[in-house]
């Protein structure tokens, strides 16, 4: 009878909790026959997917009423005929039918725009997230099992699914401190995202640890050897870098496999936390270290509770390798994260410590409250589940983390949002700065308020990383300054509504802000702009729902679009009196407002055409621009190119007959490359606006530069001059990589 459940069996009786292992059977039993007749699209009956989820929950040490959840987490949702809340209520006590409801909730939000509606799934997960976090945990272990069975789907599915875990599962799961899941999570959607980069890593991998198999082993018994000596109970095991930790290193951070210290690491498990550092000065005797390749997690642990100590070291045989120093517990947090934690007793949690470590989850909630912007709600999300952190001080001690690249207002509002709303200065190290600071890991921050203070600025939403910060200042703005906000607001919507449409009035503004506010729930004008004016929504977002109702106006008043001419007319009707100076005459009129396509960037002496847009003047694009082709392939967007020409040369003045080029080299790499190509160019006076390198594995370089050219002749004799450079391989014109 319980032959799918084995697995799940073997876990749980090895497992160190007390389990109701009758309720397990009921719901596994129940969950079968509500399944019947359901297979994957492996061909499996689909009751082997809540089991080997429920598998996954018990491993990382979950309760009973987890495992029922995982067993019946898909019922509600695929039997909704056959069974509900009420029912599994009943049947499996309240605690059970609340986490099936959670993972339900996740996924049956209806919202008309895709990416709304993607969002809109994330903020369900939080705010079941925020309810009891095993509703995550097990949402983690239902995204791991669908990970490790993904070859069952379509290729185009197999990529959305994973791009999700990349960027949405694989990162709460560090954020969560449960490593284990986290590092398959990456390395199974690598697999499936870029399948070369991943067998390339993988092929290194097994070359590599193939080729020092002895090193590491000789490593170990020399640490082995010294800790037995003095006398430390210990446990002693290797590991080599996961595959999408390395990728990671290679392609995005443009390192070499060899440039990579940590490839190989040692892990110590002792029992005592001053065994850890004892360990780390036996460590040190044995071997010489990397210098500023030490980290102290233990005294500062990271957020997500992870606590370690990190070092690297030269071995006998000259192979750098990381060691981590841990305790039995520490090491059980580093792999199950804060699930290590979460022990339950009669539904209460015992451990009400967890609670300050998941704060960051009602603070994103709390920060979405306060915005109606699914833009700045992502922006919060990823900076919360991604950020790399940096860890200061205040003037006692105490140890904030703050995301990478926050600043000092980030930090005064980290401490308490009264302090920021005082702050006047910091001080980093006892040194007066700037209120955009951005501190380093070990500073001293102290915050100088003053009762005297006006409150923050508006230039503070700007400046401010943390979605915490932005939020506290849009709630004082929004509380304390309601007049000037609608003020602010009207000011900014006024002056979009009359960039699109110059005829409106002020009553038909009145109507179209009032129709587009409660179009998404807010009740007046009013509130509209004060929540506008205070940063709680941006308008950009309804540029496009301001020019619906502004045709639907003109539509109402016989109002006809105006037409191409009209169109051209008033464009060169507005720029008449202006002398542009861009060398451009459309359709035999010189003096319009131009600008030239980035797509292409055009220099006199190419053939050239012009598309009128909206508001904003000419758009110049060479002819062969594979964005012409493809627009002039749209009839709504025909009528709009217009013949384009230079003027004659005579025409252009020294000062402003210089344009844009891009300008593409592949060359060796090495030293004196980049000093070659600049001398070039400043012989030629051309001047250099924009350059960067890539580096490539075959040991080129490629260099994209954005440089000042007068014409096609003139980048020719460019092209010319850096060819004849002994190590430039090729030189072309725009970036084709």
């Amino acid at each position: 009878m319980y032959k799918e459940l084995q697995p799940l069996l073997d876990v749980i009786e090895n497992n160190d909790r007390t389990y109701d292992f009758d309720k397990i059977k009921e719901a596994f039993l129940y969950a079968e026959q509500l399944h019947a007749g359901q297979f994957r699209l492996s061909g499996e009956p689909y009751i082997c997917h809540p089991v080997a989820v429920a598998t996954i929950v018990a491993e990382l040490g979950l309760d009973t009423d987890s495992i029922c959840a995982a067993l019946l987490h898909d019922t509600v949702e695929d039997c909704a005929e056959k069974t509900s809340l009420e029912v599994l209520t009943k049947m499996f006590g309240t605690d059970v039918a609340m986490l099936v409801d959670g993972l339900t909730k996740i996924i049956q939000v209806q919202v008309a725009d895709k990416e709304e509606a993607h969002i809109e799934n994330i903020r369900k997960m939080l705010l079941a997230m925020n309810r009891d976090i095993r509703v995550i945990f097990i949402k983690l272990c239902d995204r791991l099992h669908n990970m490790r069975t993904l070859g069952a789907k379509r290729e185009e599915r197999q990529r959305a699914i994973a791009l999700e875990t990349m960027y949405i599962y694989a990162p709460l799961a560090h954020r969560l401190g449960i490593q284990k899941i986290k590092q398959e999570l990456e390395n199974i959607s690598l697999y499936y995202l870029d399948r070369v980069g991943y067998d390339e890593v993988q092929s290194s991998i097994e070359r590599k640890y193939g080729q020092s198999r002895d090193f590491l082993h000789e490593a170990k018994k020399i640490i082995n050897d010294k800790l037995t000596e003095n006398n430390i109970s210990f446990y002693l095991e290797g590991r080599i870098k996961s595959v999408y930790s390395l990728y990671r290193k290679m392609y995005v951070f443009n390192k070499e496999f060899d440039e990579i210290y940590d490839f190989y690491a040692l892990r110590i498990i002792v029992d005592t936390e001053l065994e850890c550092y004892t360990a780390l000065g036996l460590v040190h005797e044995l071997f010489k270290s990397v210098p500023g390749r030490f980290k102290d997690y233990i005294s500062t642990p990271k957020p997500n509770l992870y606590r370690s100590l990190h070092t690297t070291v030269i071995g006998r045989s000259g192979i750098p390798f990381e060691i981590q120093i841990r305790t039995r517990l520490m090491h059980q947090e580093a792999e199950y994260g804060i699930a290590a934690h979460w022990k339950y007793k009669s539904g209460e949690r015992a451990d009400s410590s967890i609670d300050e470590k998941l704060m960051w989850i009602s603070k994103l909630l709390e920060s979405d409250d306060n915005t109606r912007d699914p833009d700045e709600f992502m922006r919060s999300f990823k900076t919360d589940i991604f950020h790399d952190e940096t860890f200061v001080f205040t003037p006692k001690g105490d140890v904030i983390s703050l995301p990478l690249g926050a600043t000092v207002i980030d930090f005064a509002y980290a401490i308490h949002s009264a302090v920021g709303n005082k702050m006047m200065g910091a001080k980093v190290n006892g040194v007066i700065v700037p209120i955009d600071k951005i501190p380093q890991n070990g500073d001293i921050i102290e915050i100088i308020t003053s009762s005297s203070s006006k409150g923050p600025s508006r230039d503070w939403l700007k400046i401010v990383k943390t979605g915490e910060a932005r939020s506290k200042i849009r709630q004082w703005f929004k509380k304390e300054k309601k007049a000037e906000n609608i003020v602010v607001g009207k000011s900014e919507v006024e002056k979009e509504i009359r960039r699109i449409d110059k005829t409106i009035t002020d009553a038909q503004i009145l109507d179209i802000v009032t129709t587009v506010a409660k179009r998404i729930g807010i009740n007046s004008a009013e509130d509209f702009y004060n929540t506008l004016g205070f940063g709680g929504i941006s308008i950009t977002r309804f540029i496009p729902k301001f020019k619906e109702e502004i045709e639907k106006i003109n539509i109402a008043l016989g109002t006809k679009t105006p037409t191409q001419e009209e169109e051209l007319s008033k464009i060169q009707a507005s720029t008449k009196r202006l002398r542009t100076g861009s060398g451009i005459i459309i359709d035999g009129e010189a003096g319009c407002q131009v600008k030239f396509a980035k797509c292409c960037n055009p220099l006199p002496g190419d053939k050239i055409v012009g598309f009128i847009t909206r508001g904003f003047g000419v758009s110049i694009h060479k002819t062969d621009c594979p964005n012409v082709s493809a627009s002039r392939h749209n009839e709504e967007n025909l009528s709009r190119w217009v013949r384009a020409e230079w003027e004659r040369s005579e025409n252009l003045t020294a000062s402003n007959g210089i344009y844009e080029a891009h300008l593409q080299i592949i060359a060796e790499d090495g030293i004196g490359v980049l000093a070659a190509i600049s001398m070039a160019l400043a012989d030629m006076k051309v001047s250099i606006s924009q350059i960067n390198t890539q580096p490539q594995k075959n040991g080129d370089m490629i260099i994209n530069l954005h440089i000042g050219c007068k014409s096609t002749s003139h980048f020719d004799s460019i092209v010319s001059r850096l060819r004849s450079i002994s190590s430039v391989i090729s030189v072309s014109r725009g970036f084709s990589h």
